[in-house]
């Protein structure tokens, strides 16, 4: 089920003209909340990923369920006139994480991440103003590369208790929170190949997010290297001469910054539609970044090139499962016999189905014994894991099963996980690397 959200006519605040009156039928935002019927799935403690805080807290008022029913309450003018900067509609969306896990687990697939984007971009239109914590948050792909400067000064302010403190009260980022880890150098430097592979291989557009260029370019250098091997010409997407690095536009979009998301997409568009013109394939390896192509981009007001680039966007390990199923794909995958790999799923690979493409190849691979760690949210949610207030929550949520799970592995098994939040998580608090699945591929080609 599609959410009925259309952010086509936002101003800079990020709030659609639409629903700036708070109309008492709540129009596309209203319909978007009444899709919750109150089954409450959501308050149940069973296997999935809806809904993280609620797994935490076990309290009500931390459900996907007491949200909708709060912004239907706010729509219908029961909570004042200035309800999205209220503190009741504030208490409710605070612990919500995006992880999307209720657009599929909850029988009518409510889609809170899609409502907590709408909610945040009325209360800055409310207010006026963007806090600079959230604005920072919204731009990392523009400033992401400076972080390698800060890594030394962080970690030697955050190691004095009485400075630590000021600056987590004055920036609002967790100090017990690491900085990730920025590569020397990105993929996407200037003179990175455009293609790779033989002329008159199978063509597919490679679209390397700002995690895979600028933390893990290992991982776009393995995507290419297996894709390559698979028989694949690979154009890697790149903006004209001159241009900032393109982005999917997740960031300002889980910040509530609906027109800059809006902008980042269309400059991604602009590159990606004539691609997929040409019958490419739109391969991606950051899951939020390449599902968000799929699933936002019908809301944000696009046009016409939304739903082709949409059908044609797929996750790296459902682009290999694709070819394995067409009976198109030779690639010759091996590990030392009894190699053991435990998997966490990033909750958007789980709410859009794509672990079973995960499953599927990593059983191509001879001698990989590997099973899915059976978890929720990990808790590092963007963001989230990096707010002040949220750290601890963070922590709780993968202490619900996750890290104790990777504490319990051999030091030998392989630890695979596709979302850079969740390898973040990790490396904080089980001290554990996770990989991606491009890496084992690449991996498993060079070992025989």
């Amino acid at each position: 089920m599609q959410t009925e959200l259309d952010w086509s006519a936002y101003d800079s605040y990020g709030a659609g003209d639409a629903y700036a009156q708070l109309p008492a039928q709540g129009g596309g935002f209203g319909k978007a909340a009444s899709v919750c019927i109150g089954n409450r799935q959501c308050q149940r403690d069973s296997n999935g990923v809806m809904c993280p805080s609620f797994r935490v807290t076990g309290d009500p008022v931390h459900s996907t369920f007491h949200r909708a029913q709060t912004l239907k309450a706010a729509l219908n003018g029961e909570l004042g006139t200035h309800p999205f900067v209220g503190a009741e509609l504030a208490a409710a969306m605070d612990l919500c994480v995006g992880c999307k896990g209720c657009k599929r687990e909850c029988p009518n697939g409510t889609d809170m991440a899609l409502l907590r984007t709408e909610a945040r971009a009325r209360r800055w239109r409310a207010q006026g103003r963007v806090p600079l914590r959230e604005r920072l948050f919204a731009s990392l792909p523009r400033w992401l590369g400076l972080m390698r400067w800060l890594q030394r000064p962080w970690q030697f302010a955050t190691a004095v208790p009485g400075l630590s403190a000021l600056i987590e009260r004055v920036s609002g980022i967790a100090h017990r929170r690491s900085l990730p880890r920025i590569a020397a150098r990105p993929f996407l430097a200037p003179h990175t190949l455009t293609a790779y592979g033989a002329e008159g291989g199978r063509e597919v557009a490679l679209l390397v997010d700002t995690f895979s260029n600028r933390i893990d370019p290992a991982i776009a250098e393995a995507a290419v290297d297996v894709l390559v091997a698979a028989g694949c010409r690979v154009h890697v997407v790149r903006p004209a001469a001159g241009e900032a690095p393109l982005c999917c536009g997740r960031t300002w979009l889980s910040q509530g910054l609906v027109a800059d998301a809006r902008r980042e997409a269309s400059r991604l568009l602009d590159v990606l539609a004539p691609l997929v013109a040409r019958d490419m394939p739109v391969i991606g390896l950051e899951p939020s970044c390449l599902l968000m192509l799929r699933d936002e981009y019908h809301a944000l007001g696009l046009g016409e090139r939304v739903a082709p680039v949409a059908k044609a966007a797929l996750l790296f390990e459902e682009f290999i499962a694709r070819e394995h199923d067409a009976k198109r794909l030779a690639l010759d995958l091996q590990l030392p016999a009894g190699t053991r790999a435990a998997v966490h799923g990033h909750c958007h690979q789980k709410a859009f189905g794509a672990m079973k493409a995960m499953r599927k190849v990593l059983g191509l691979v001879r001698g990989l014994d590997s099973s899915v760690i059976e978890s929720g949210c990990c808790g590092m949610a963007g963001s989230f894991g990096f707010e002040a207030e949220h750290h601890d929550m963070s922590m709780r949520m993968a202490e619900l099963a996750l890290l104790p799970a990777v504490r319990a592995l051999d030091a030998d098994t392989l630890l695979i996980a596709n979302g850079s939040s969740c390898r973040h998580q990790m490396r904080d608090g089980a001290q554990r690397e996770g990989e991606h699945i491009a890496c084992v591929l690449q991996r498993a080609l060079r070992a025989h």
